[in-house]
């Protein structure tokens, strides 16, 4: 007899776990308090940049993030098949930027460590460089290019994730408001803002920010705390940018409508998702230092996301202990695009009784927190 599973959030990486226990078999249930896709996910910028965005060194997260991406091919080729819905998927590569030698010193740390985990990484400067990226500012030195990131554009990707998810049999139920998690020892039980109890045998938990709402009614410890990211985009340019630029301010990207995405400007400001003229005019002044035709253009749209970040920084994948039948799959902070076909095959993993690897039990597990 199949298990009925109900997945609290209907975000990417909700959306995706929903899918492959579809995939898989179980009856599935999506319970989503506003619209699909409405918050982090349909926010975000869509970079699949492991490499990237974790310069620091190999550690569990990044294989993780790794992972994540060699699944990707596969992964959004399946959703694009199985929902018709078109989406952006550019493999353009990416530019780690570098102004100063010191800067460049850490750029070959970089590519050492990174060639090791299947990096094709080089070193670019002068007049490769600009030719790769003909109107990058002159006072860089120098770039990590690695050929192996993409970018995929969000909004049209959840979309078809919805889509599929429909298509597959998945129940999606949107606008339900509050929801309270009334019973998890003999069997779940979710009761939402008007009245209607959903049941089920398992719950996975993938509120993004809002994760520690569960806290109070499992009386586990959830550090999860949303981080507003603010992001603008400027319209339809010429010149192109040819690939996402990184920096060590935030990042660059363009899509294939036109449009160059920058981003990102954080800080801790509760739920509000309200956009500051501090925050956009940050991202500014950089992007006229990475690209100087950007100096004289203001951003045709500008929107804020709020990120859900841990007190660690590593997502939340798993069962809780001693409460098996809830499992998380939150805590992302910026990286739910990335993540989410490895942690969907995760939580399936751990529904089905799967074998799964020990340093995700360990460091990614939701009950680390327990005694904090």
């Amino acid at each position: 007899m199949s298990q009925n599973i109900i997945i609290m959030g209907g975000g990417i990486v909700g959306l995706s776990c929903a899918y492959e226990l579809r995939t898989r078999g179980f009856d599935v249930t999506v319970l989503e308090a506003r619209r699909c896709g409405g918050q982090a996910s349909g926010a975000a910028a869509g970079m699949l940049a492991p490499f990237s965005e974790n310069i620091e060194g190999p550690d569990a997260f990044f294989k993780l993030c790794q992972n994540s991406l060699l699944l990707y091919p596969e992964w959004q080729e399946q959703i694009r098949t199985r929902s018709g819905v078109h989406f952006e998927y550019a493999n353009t590569g990416s530019l780690y930027i570098a102004y100063h030698a010191a800067d460049l010193l850490s750029l070959e740390g970089q590519q050492l460590w990174q060639r090791q985990y299947g990096s094709t990484g080089e070193i670019v400067s002068g007049a490769e460089l600009f030719r790769m990226e003909p109107t990058l500012s002159r006072d860089v030195l120098a770039a990590l290019y690695t050929p192996e990131e993409s970018h995929i554009y969000a909004p049209d990707f959840i979309r078809a994730l919805e889509q599929a998810c429909r298509i597959s049999g998945v129940y999606i139920e949107e606008e339900i408001g509050s929801a309270e998690l009334v019973e998890w020892d003999r069997h779940v039980a979710v009761s939402v803002a008007d009245g209607t109890v959903y049941y089920g045998d398992r719950l996975v938990a993938s509120t993004g920010a809002w994760a520690g709402e569960l806290t109070d009614q499992l009386g586990f410890s959830f550090p999860v705390y949303p981080i507003r990211g603010q992001i603008c985009a400027y319209a339809e340019m010429q010149p192109r940018v040819n690939h996402m630029v990184f920096f060590n301010q935030g990042y660059l990207v363009a899509k294939a409508n036109g449009t160059i995405v920058c981003g990102a400007s954080e800080d801790v400001a509760g739920y509000d998702t309200s956009v500051t003229e501090r925050g956009i005019e940050r991202l500014r002044n950089w992007n006229k230092k990475v690209f100087p035709f950007l100096g004289g253009q203001l951003p045709f749209h500008s929107w804020a996301g709020l990120r859900p970040a841990t007190q660690d920084g590593y997502p939340l994948i798993g069962p809780l202990e001693g409460a098996e039948r809830i499992l998380m799959a939150a805590g992302h902070y910026r990286n739910g695009i990335l993540l989410s076909p490895v942690t969907a095959k995760l939580i399936a993993d751990f529904i089905e009784n799967r074998s799964v690897p020990s340093e995700v039990r360990g460091m990614f597990s939701p009950s680390r927190f327990a005694n904090v």
